[in-house]
């Protein structure tokens, strides 16, 4: 497994995170091969990577309602 340096990227916030502070996903586009993703209410605590063809297959399935919200 290799590291990956997190120091400086750019996160986006779910367009599905409300505003009240539930379910507050941040996703970081700035790797080509691993997605990060990271709780943005807890922004020093531990962050996933998925392939980024998992995490590609992951949305598409949500967005089909693949999968339970």
């Amino acid at each position: 497994m290799r590291s990956i340096d997190l120091s400086v990227t750019a996160w986006r916030k779910s367009s599905h995170s409300n505003s009240d502070g539930g379910q507050c996903v941040e996703v970081s586009d700035a790797f080509t091969d691993v997605v990060p993703v990271r709780d943005s209410k807890n922004p020093l605590g531990p962050v996933l990577t998925f392939a980024a063809d998992g995490w590609s297959s992951f949305v598409s399935a949500v967005k089909d309602g693949g999968v339970d919200a």
